[in-house]
């Protein structure tokens, strides 16, 4: 954390966090043109929001949480590996959460409920994507966005494998975090 400028966005009662998401210009096969756009503004806050539930920032007040999450390789599913990958980096940098995020894209394509959808399942003209956060302890949405038309059956399936995919996800993050404090110990 560190102090907020300009002053009058401090909160006195509490810590800010603010996401940047981008992605680079060579992520994807065609060169995405390099800069702020819609979507990476849209990302960025939707990021905020997976993430602000688990986030202990009121014994920072006036100060500011600044999260970047840069795009070297993409080829779908890049907003659930940013948040996974800052909740991460939050609890490794050691600014107080309540528990970690995973994320994960879940999706209909051709009648089958999927996780982890490519860009070719993606681009499918009948496709669903749904990005879904989670916490890990307790499993609490803390993100689910909907493009495309899906019955509540299955929503209610592609919940489920996502509940399944995130619990994957924490474990690997949870070992993460431990084996880099394992290393440090050790030296």
């Amino acid at each position: 954390p560190r102090e907020l400028h300009p002053r009058f966005l401090q909160n006195p009662e509490t810590g800010i966090l603010r996401c940047n998401y981008d992605m680079t210009s060579f992520s994807v096969p065609e060169r995405k043109r390099p800069g702020p756009n819609r979507r990476g503004v849209e990302i960025s806050l939707v990021t905020e929001k997976a993430l602000l539930p688990v986030l202990e920032l009121k014994q920072f007040p006036n100060a500011v949480v600044d999260v970047f999450v840069e795009i070297v390789q993409a080829n779908a599913g890049t907003r659930c590996a940013g948040i996974s990958a800052a909740a991460l980096a939050l609890a490794h940098a050691g600014i107080p959460m309540k528990d970690l995020v995973s994320a994960v894209s879940v999706g209909k394509v051709s009648g089958k409920v999927l996780i982890d959808l490519d860009k070719e399942e993606e681009d499918v003209d009948d496709a669903t994507d749904i990005p879904i956060a989670m916490t890990g302890r307790k499993q609490e949405i803390t993100l689910l966005q909907l493009d495309g038309n899906l019955a509540k059956k299955d929503l209610m399936e592609a919940i489920k494998l996502a509940k399944q995919g995130c619990e994957k996800i924490n474990k690997i993050q949870q070992k993460a975090l431990k084996d880099a404090y394992k290393s440090v110990k050790n030296e």
